[in-house]
């Protein structure tokens, strides 16, 4: 199994991860009215608290917020966008989870972290320099995603003549340009973008070649859960993803990603947790068979 590259141990927040031997489980909650999965049943500021709470108890690791989802569409007004976001991660505060909220807007970032948030989770690949000043300045944690649209806009058609090569290329980019401003090597953490201005044989690629993309050093999040590759692989509605979702999170774990952010946070935590008692990073809840 690949191991990643550089220090392995990160704080963040209140967690230590040892990404040598431990894979971090991140759910989604959005306080949207249109996500991609749960079609706003998290909208309210009670049912998104809510759903975070169940997540920790169900063992996730990690919390991620989003106030406006990727897909293209109408802008959100940034107040707006704080007014979802900051009372669920000023609610999670005192969880012991880490924060992160799903952003691309600076003034957001600054306004979550300012509430708790640990971690800023910008799926368009620091579209806004301003962003890596933000993260710099504070001393959070940034996730940087390869996308190619500016935010909230289409990207029909996308081609690429090496997918995996171009987004290794990007990330390398954008993580050199994040430390060119001052975010530190150790509060980076790099997501390949499944489905994100990607079709499905390329997202499969990604899963594929992921070694290709631990190797560049930082701990690799794969954001997989019940997406359109996952579907269109195996013919199967949003619904009905949850084993094609957990089988590619444990293809990419073998490779090398140690964050996967997910839907279903209970079946992953429990695929998570075996693939560490196999490769004995953690030892099993309890020994009695055959004792």
């Amino acid at each position: 199994m690949n191991q990643p590259l550089g220090g392995a141990v990160r704080r963040i927040g209140s967690r230590e991860f040892d990404f040598s031997r431990q894979v971090a489980v991140m759910a989604i909650v959005n306080r949207t009215p249109d996500s991609f999965y749960d079609r706003g049943r998290t909208d309210s500021v009670g049912a998104a608290v809510a759903a975070a709470e169940r997540a920790i108890a169900d063992g996730a690791d990690w919390v991620d917020i989003g106030g406006a989802k990727f897909a293209p569409g109408p802008a959100i007004p940034v107040a707006e966008e704080i007014d979802r976001v900051v009372p669920v991660v000023a609610a999670l505060a005192g969880s012991g989870a880490v924060i992160s909220v799903d952003t691309f807007h600076p003034d957001v970032a600054r306004a979550a972290i300012a509430a708790g948030a640990h971690v800023i989770n910008d799926t368009t690949g620091l579209h806004d320099p301003a962003m890596a000043d933000v993260v710099a300045e504070v001393g959070a944690t940034v996730i940087i995603t390869h996308s190619l649209a500016a935010p909230r806009t289409p990207y029909p058609s996308p081609r690429y003549g090496d997918v995996v090569d171009e987004v290794v290329a990007f990330l390398r980019g954008r993580v050199a340009f994040a430390e060119s401003r001052g975010v530190a090597s150790d509060r980076i953490v790099v997501d390949p973008g499944h489905d994100l201005n990607k079709h499905t044989l390329d997202s499969l690629a990604l899963t594929r070649r992921l070694g290709e993309v631990t190797a560049l050093g930082y701990p690799t999040l794969v954001a997989l859960s019940n997406k359109d590759f996952v579907g269109e692989s195996l013919g199967r509605p949003r619904d009905q993803r949850v084993e094609g979702s957990l089988a590619a999170a444990v293809y990419c774990v073998l490779q090398g990603a140690r964050i996967v952010r997910v839907h279903n946070v209970r079946e992953t935590v429990d695929a998570m947790r075996m693939i560490e008692a196999i490769e004995g990073w953690r030892e099993p809840v309890f020994l009695e068979h055959n004792r």
